[in-house]
C-alpha cells in the first residue's frame, strides 16, 4: 500500500512549512510578465529558478524547454515511481504571471511579498506559482510519510511560461514532446474552488473561439439624404446581425451550433444544486443586475455547461459628438462563442461564416476573421483519477467535497487532445484571491491543505487505479 498516514502527512508539512514559504516567496519576487517584452529575462530567471527548485526537490529529470520562435521557456521534471504498473500523472501549471504595479491599485509592492492575516500578498500567489509549488512539499511529504524513495506513481510536471499572454507556443511544444509527455492523465493546478468553507473539484472548463465580422457596403461614407434607404447599409447590417445571434429562448440561432452537445445529467444538475449558490452576491460580483440567458438553465448551467454567443463588440459609421448624416461605408462585430464537450470548434466556425453569408444582403461585402480555438474539456464523474482526487481533498479538508465547472477556458484542452488521456484540475484558490487583480492574494491555510492534498493523492491513485 501506498497510501500515506494523516498524522505523518501533516507532521512532515508542518516541520517544513517555514522553508516552503520562505522559497515560495523568493520566487514571486521574479517579475515573471509574459506579456511584456520587457520581462523576458525575467520568465527565464523564473523557469531557472523552478527548475533549480524541482532537482533540489529529488526530480531526477529536469529540464527547460524552448518554445518557438522567441517564445519563452516552459520548466519539464520527471520522477518515475520503477513500478511498471504505476500509473503516469502529468501536472501542468504556469510560471508567468499578468502585468502588476503599484499605481495598479496595489496595497504592496506586487512583486515583494507580504503575509497579512494569514494571506500572502503578491503576484502570482494564487496564479499560479503557488498552486504550482505546492506540489513541490506535496511529493516530499508523500515520501516520507511512506518511507518511499520514489514517488508512488510516474510523476511527470509541465509548467508553462506563456500562459498570461494566451499559450501561442503551447500546442505546439506539446506535440513537439507528446512521447515524452506521455501519461494516463492529465491534472491542472491552475484553477479554484467554490470557497473556503466549500471546497470542490472542477470538472470540466468551456472552450472558445471568438471571430470579427468586418462588413463593406458603399465605397466611402454617403450623404443619408441622398442615398439612403436606397442603399444597403453595413452598420444597420450589423445590427441585424447581433440582433439574429440568439431567438426568442435565448439559445444561438446559429444553425447546427449546438451539434454533439453533451447534455448534462440529472445526476451533475442535482451536483450543481448542492452548491450554496447566492444569485444576489453573484450578481454584485459581475456588476450586474439581473440574470438573463437560456431558458430552462440555471445561472451556474449558462456559465458552466451550456454553450454561449456573446456580442463582444459592435461598431461602425459615426462616433465623434453630435452627428453625422451618412450611411457608413464599414461596420464591425465582434462575437466570441463559449463550447461544450461534444461540440467540434472546426465545424461552429463554419456554421458561423454559413449562417453570415446567408443573412446579408446584395451590396455588402464580408469578410471574418476567426482567432483560433481553444477546445473544451470534461472529466467523467466516474473516471478513477477524479474518484482519488475528491478522496485526497476529502482527507485534506476534513469534510465532503462537490463538483463545479469552470466558465472560462484555458490550454488544458490541448494536453487532452494531443495526448489523448482525461484531464483532471486540482486547484485550492478562491473567488477573493483576485486573480489578474490588484492585491492578489493566496490564503496560507488553503496553500497547506494543497500540500496536504497532492501528498494523499499519489498513493490513492496508484492503490486504485493500476495500468495494465
Amino acid at each position: 500500500m501506498s497510501t500515506t498516514p494523516d498524522s505523518a502527512v501533516r507532521a512532515y508539512i508542518t516541520s517544513r512549512r517555514d522553508t516552503f514559504l520562505d522559497d515560495l516567496a523568493e520566487w514571486l519576487r521574479i517579475p515573471s510578465v509574459s506579456a511584456d517584452p520587457e520581462h523576458a529575462g525575467e520568465v527565464r530567471r523564473s523557469a531557472e529558478w523552478l527548475a533549480a527548485k524541482l532537482t533540489d526537490t529529488g526530480f531526477p529529470t529536469t529540464e527547460i524547454w524552448e518554445t518557438d520562435g522567441d517564445g519563452l521557456p516552459a520548466v519539464f521534471a520527471e520522477w518515475p515511481s520503477g513500478d511498471p504498473s504505476a500509473p503516469t500523472v502529468l501536472v501542468y501549471g504556469h510560471h508567468d504571471v499578468q502585468p502588476a504595479a503599484r499605481e495598479d491599485g496595489w496595497h504592496t509592492d506586487p512583486f515583494a511579498p507580504q503575509t497579512i492575516d494569514g494571506k500572502l500578498y503578491a503576484r502570482g500567489a494564487a496564479d499560479d506559482k503557488g498552486q504550482v509549488f505546492f506540489h513541490t512539499l506535496g511529493v516530499r511529504a508523500h515520501l516520507a510519510a511512506t518511507g518511499r524513495t520514489t514517488p508512488a506513481i510516474n510523476l511527470k510536471l509541465l509548467i508553462e511560461g506563456e500562459e498570461e499572454s494566451g499559450s501561442p507556443n503551447f500546442p505546439a511544444l506539446v506535440k513537439k514532446h507528446a512521447a515524452r509527455l506521455a501519461c494516463d492523465t492529465v491534472i491542472v493546478s491552475d484553477t479554484g474552488m467554490w470557497s473556503r468553507d466549500t471546497p470542490t473539484v472542477c470538472t470540466g472548463m468551456r472552450g472558445l473561439t471568438d471571430c470579427q465580422v468586418d462588413l463593406y457596403g458603399p465605397d466611402q461614407d454617403i450623404h443619408s439624404g441622398s442615398f439612403g434607404g436606397a442603399v444597403p447599409n453595413p452598420a444597420t447590417e450589423a445590427a441585424r446581425l447581433a440582433a439574429a445571434l440568439h431567438d426568442a429562448d435565448r439559445r444561438v440561432a446559429v444553425p447546427g451550433f449546438y451539434d454533439g452537445v453533451v447534455e448534462l445529467t440529472d445526476r451533475e444538475r442535482e451536483l450543481f444544486a448542492e452548491l450554496p449558490f447566492d444569485e444576489a452576491a453573484w450578481l454584485r460580483t459581475a456588476h450586474s443586475h439581473a440574470t438573463l440567458g437560456e431558458t430552462g438553465s440555471t445561472t451556474l448551467e449558462r456559465v458552466w455547461a451550456r454553450p454561449t454567443a456573446e456580442v463582444n463588440g459592435i461598431s461602425g459609421g459615426y462616433q465623434g459628438p453630435g452627428g453625422k448624416t451618412i450611411v457608413p461605408s464599414t461596420a464591425q462585430l465582434k462575437l466570441s462563442f463559449r463550447l461544450v464537450a461534444g461540440q467540434d470548434a472546426d465545424a461552429v466556425q463554419q456554421s458561423v461564416r454559413d449562417w453570415v453569408a446567408a443573412r446579408l444582403p446584395a451590396g455588402i461585402r464580408h469578410d471574418i476573421t476567426f482567432w483560433g480555438a481553444t477546445r473544451p474539456c470534461l472529466t467523467p464523474l466516474d473516471h478513477p483519477a477524479l474518484q482519488s482526487v475528491v478522496r485526497a481533498m476529502g482527507r485534506a479538508f476534513g469534510q465532503k467535497i462537490r463538483f463545479t465547472r469552470e466558465g472560462g477556458s484555458g490550454p488544458a484542452a490541448d494536453l487532452q487532445d494531443v495526448l489523448g488521456v482525461p484531464v483532471l484540475f486540482l486547484g485550492i484558490s478562491v473567488p477573493s484571491d483576485g486573480w489578474h487583480a490588484p492585491n492578489e492574494k493566496v490564503e496560507l491555510d488553503l496553500l497547506m491543505k494543497g500540500v496536504e492534498t497532492a501528498a494523499h493523492l499519489w498513493g490513492d491513485l496508484a492503490d486504485t487505479w493500476r495500468t495494465p
